[in-house]
């Protein structure tokens, strides 16, 4: 995907204006497949690139959900609550997660902000100062390890260029607005890049009401004594973001805008704290060899009130209604290439850890039969130490048979440790440990039909682990890992096709079937926790399609669409509503994975007019079962958004206005869903029409 044209809108106020000229259209490169910089063309596999352009012009930029939805196979669903993150799902892999993302890895300047386990935040991302987010699927996703079922890569704009810096301001609906400050420059060798912001939001729903602020430093020494390094600084801070829970079937129909009961009840809230520092070097070695440093650390603390009510804390071996960690992260990975003649190879060693120290408290004070408050930090229920450590092992070759033939191959050996200690010791000591390890190969071929039309056909095997919170509880209730809970081993296939006929014409299309065993699903929920146990085998068989004209100079039309029959390939057994210890309710083989939307489209079509830009975007999806029995499901939708920009004169500066509105025909629907949430609370609707206006005042 190219980079996307601007969109400008008349001034409200009097000033010169500035014609928008269209940039230049570039051949793009995608690197997350290879590791190196290589033509779409080149790489078996399907890469999507979103350029700044898109990423920043008349949006928000605080949610991928704004601009990634294009990208056919990716499902970035916006909850409405940022107390828990977006839902994000590739051809149906993270879709079962209920908060933060799940088998998706995620990178920020190429820096994880994925966690050993699996688990990841995108909550940080720096999105008024990316250059372009690059996304990974199918089979060469499998090379970055642990819950590889695609790859989200995002880059900023740190290159040697004139020094600018641009204050940024937007407000929209429901008292949403957000300020910050982006800085880029330096002279070569050196460069940087700052950007701070705060965004603030009353929230579509009652109790939905969130701040988030946001710090990013970035620098280059591109002639060092070792090589080009890179150091990353960023900053999270988002205290007290309201939760309003989803909603039962009944509470939606009634009115989409309101929380949950126990939402208001326990005033149910997370705030989080997180850091990264990170750095990289490209060091050469000869004039053949390259080594890739790459080391980063930081923290991360969140502390959560639940709805979970006092009698259900009861019982000694429970945690309580409230979830308290600070986890300390690290870790490092090295990586030599090596270049000669029709050969490009690679290995590498990476190495994380995670040290979490977890605690648990009610979530009220006083008898459970009365308590005198709620929503309220209580005794302490659970004190224990956390420790996950990853050590994976990969290589990567490919070979240019000729001008027409290319083979990619590599393999990854990734072994994953769990350790817990407990420290609270009430109930009997719950420690324990459990490890997994695999081998998960990858290969690839493309030939190239004619100089700009490529096909090719590539094989993986992923590897999904359980996260820690999936091995927290057995389903038995006792004590302790669920040591029996086994990590998902995925085959995955894909061909497909690409052309790129001049700038002004490119488009992709691939075939995909995935078939994996001992997939993790729900097992248990009992007082107010869940366990989670595997099923024999799923399948995942798509297609997806994009493509991107521009018809004449002014005019630009992308649009992508995405099937996929994601289903359970085998029958089990999971549970009612809680309390349950032990499943009896039937899931059918053939029934669909909840979460997934068997069919996406998206159309973006762009007008550059002499005194505007003007843009139009339609998206729309299928339906969403809300659990593993497809009791319920959300409704498929489309929606329209219009948007429009302009950039004018005030002396030498050259502001620029921008405004959106989305959901222009106020339909209301469910934007997400919770996957197999307990007590029937699966519904997180979606906003209705709502309005944007934004200022870059470029300096």
């Amino acid at each position: 995907m190219s980079s996307t044209r601007l969109l400008v809108l008349a001034p409200l106020c009097a000033a010169l204006p500035v014609h928008a000229q269209a940039p230049a259209a570039l051949d793009p490169v995608v690197v997350t497949a290879t590791r190196t910089e290589r033509n779409p063309l080149d790489v078996p596999a399907s890469v999507d690139v979103v350029e700044r352009e898109t990423l920043r012009d008349a949006q928000l930029r605080v949610n991928l959900s704004e601009s990634l939805g294009r990208v056919p196979g990716l499902v970035v669903l916006n909850r409405q609550n940022y107390a828990q993150d977006l839902q994000i799902s590739i051809r149906g892999f993270g879709s079962r997660s209920t908060f933060g993302v799940r088998g998706v890895r995620l990178y920020v300047d190429g820096i994880p902000a994925t966690f050993p386990d699996g688990q990841g935040q995108v909550s940080h991302f720096p999105l008024n100062a990316a250059e372009r987010v690059e996304v990974l699927r199918g089979p060469f996703s499998a090379l970055y390890g642990n819950s590889s079922g695609g790859v989200i890569a995002l880059t900023t704009d740190l290159k040697p260029q004139p020094q600018r810096f641009e204050p940024t301001v937007a407000f929209g609906a429901n008292r949403t607005w957000r300020i910050g400050l982006n800085a880029v420059g330096g002279e070569a060798p050196y460069a940087f890049t700052i950007d701070a912001g705060r965004f603030r939001t009353e929230g579509e729903r009652a109790h939905s009401a969130a701040r988030r602020d946001t710090l990013a430093i970035r620098t280059a020494f591109l002639d060092s004594p070792l090589g080009r390094a890179r150091v990353s600084l960023a900053a999270l801070d988002m205290p007290d973001a309201q939760d309003p829970l989803g909603l039962r079937r009944d509470e939606l129909e009634a009115d989409p805008t309101q929380a949950s009961p126990a939402a208001l009840q326990f005033n149910t809230r997370k705030s989080t704290r997180h850091a990264t520092a990170g750095a990289d070097l490209e060091s050469k070695l000869g004039k053949a060899a390259v080594l890739n440093t790459t080391a980063w650390l930081g923290r991360r603390g969140v502390t959560q009130f639940q709805s979970i009510p006092p009698a259900t804390q009861t019982p000694i071996n429970h945690p309580g209604g409230v979830i308290d960690f600070d986890r300390n992260f690290g870790g490092a990975d090295l990586r030599i290439t090596w270049q000669g003649g029709a050969w490009t190879t690679s290995v590498g060693l990476a190495f994380e850890r995670e040290d979490e120290e977890r605690r648990g408290y009610q979530n009220f004070i006083g008898p459970a039969a009365a308590p005198t408050a709620v929503g309220v930090l209580g005794a302490l229920r659970r004190e224990e130490d956390n420790r996950i450590e990853s050590v994976d092992v990969y290589a990567q070759t490919e070979f240019k048979a000729g001008e027409r033939w290319r083979l990619l191959a590599g393999v990854r050996v990734p072994q994953v440790r769990f350790r817990t200690e407990d420290r609270f010791l009430a109930n009997g000591d719950d420690s324990g440990s459990t490890d997994y390890r695999a081998a998960n190969p990858t290969a690839g071929i493309v030939y190239r039909v004619t100089p700009r039309v490529a096909y090719y056909a590539a094989y993986g095997r992923g590897f999904e682990t359980p996260t820690l919170n999936e091995l927290a509880y057995r389903p038995d209730g006792s004590a302790g890992l669920n040591t029996g809970l086994r990590a998902s081993r995925s085959h995955n296939v894909e061909v497909g096709a690409k052309f790129a006929f001049a700038p002004a014409l490119r488009g992709a299309l691939a075939a995909f079937a995935i078939r994996t065993t001992d997939d993790i699903v729900v097992r248990t929920n009992v007082g107010g926790r869940s366990s989670f146990a595997n099923v024999a085998e799923t399948r995942r068989d798509g297609a997806e399609v994009s493509l991107e004209w521009e018809p004449a100079a002014h005019w630009s039309l992308y649009g992508s669409v995405a099937w996929i029959d994601a289903r359970f390939d085998a029958d089990f057994l999971t549970c009612g509503p809680p309390p349950c210890a032990t499943p009896t309710l039937p899931v059918a083989s053939g029934n669909k994975l909840p979460g997934v939307p068997a069919r996406t489209a998206f159309v973006e079509l762009k007008y550059r007019a002499g005194w505007a830009d003007l843009g139009a975007e339609w998206r729309a999806q299928s339906e969403l079962f809300v659990n593993d029995r497809n009791t319920d499901r959300a409704a498929g939708y489309g929606l329209l958004a219009v948007s429009a920009a302009r950039t004018f004169a005030v002396g030498a500066a050259r502001p620029r206005l921008f405004a959106r509105i989305d959901n222009v025909l106020d339909k209301r629907y469910v934007g997400s869903v919770i996957v197999n949430e307990g007590n029937s609370r699966f519904f997180e609707p979606a906003a209705g029409r709502a309005w944007l206006i934004g200022l870059d005042w470029p300096l």
